[in-house]
């Protein structure tokens, strides 16, 4: 059931081997063994496009109801008084969007555990991490294929602004980031360059919600990960004929050597949620598939 939920969720074969560490034919093996078992095929392929067929949507439905409750029953009978300390670092802006509901449902499951959960830009999280500072940290990198830490998202980067943009015309552009050593400061500065485009600071905070006040003002045109740009902003890369940014990852490090069995427990949670909801490219399932 878990190497189907990650097909489905990843797209593909490949890639569901890889996010479990098995190979690409005890994948397939598996889902032959499941589709015998249930004497139904659960995928149709189309040349490259990969679609659930309606048994393999229905069987999803349970699928995840399934291991849903597996998970909680290792919860209140194989972990039921874990304690300890977890020592999380993150980026503010991932934090805010997609941890904060996860974060909680651990802490209500494991009222034992201390969560102590810092964000901060990626190069001081990695610096602090090799310090020993952090159980688990998150944090943003250039894509990299399937070595080095376990990816648990992947960011496609915009250039949005408010529909009350001040700036127009030949000038250089506006732009509201945050301070170095953030990575779409990085990002932003490096295409535009690249691209020979003149620009300007206008605004710099630290804060997500500084910068958002800022663009929601008009001041100028920040960049954001297309799942997060809010409803009073909108993508102004065609209309001021911006370069495209390229995507980045959200990484998971786990601590080298031992941890403790509550930051292990935290970890597969987060890889856990955010693969259910996680988007990277499909090989053309269908909307329900990756619902």
């Amino acid at each position: 059931m878990r190497t189907f939920v990650a097909i489905v969720d990843n797209g593909s074969f490949t890639r569901a081997a890889s996010r479990l560490g098995l190979t690409q034919s005890t994948v397939s093996l598996q889902i032959k063994r499941l589709e015998a078992g249930l004497t139904r095929r659960l995928f149709d392929r189309d040349g490259r496009e990969l679609k659930l067929t309606p048994e393999g949507e229905v069987l999803l439905t349970y699928a995840r109801q399934i291991l849903k409750l597996g998970a909680e029953v290792h919860t209140k009978i194989v972990t039921p008084e874990l304690t300890g300390l977890v020592r999380l670092g993150t980026p503010e802006d991932f934090a805010t969007t997609h941890l904060s509901e996860v974060l909680a449902c651990f802490a209500r499951s494991h009222p034992q555990v201390a969560l102590e959960v810092n964000c901060d830009f990626t190069v001081n999280l990695l610096d602090d991490f090799s310090k020993g500072r952090y159980d688990l940290i998150l944090f943003k990198r250039e894509p990299q294929g399937p070595s080095g830490g376990t990816k648990v998202w992947r960011e496609v980067l915009d250039w949005v602004a408010s529909p009350r943009l001040l700036a127009e015309g030949d000038g250089p552009i506006p732009l509201v980031l945050s301070p170095a050593p953030d990575v779409y400061r990085k990002r932003a500065l490096s295409a535009l360059d690249s691209a020979g485009c003149d620009w300007r600071i206008v605004y710099t905070s630290p804060s997500l919600a500084g910068l958002q006040a800022a663009v929601q003002a008009g001041l100028g045109v920040t960049v954001l990960p297309t799942e997060m740009i809010p409803a009073d902003m909108v993508s102004v890369s065609g209309r001021l004929q911006l370069p495209k940014l390229p995507d980045t990852e959200i990484v998971l490090y786990q601590a080298p050597g031992h941890v403790s069995l509550a930051a292990e427990l935290l970890s597969t949670t987060i890889v856990a949620a955010l693969e259910r909801r996680v988007a990277w490219p499909a090989a053309g399932l269908v909307d329900t598939v990756l619902s």
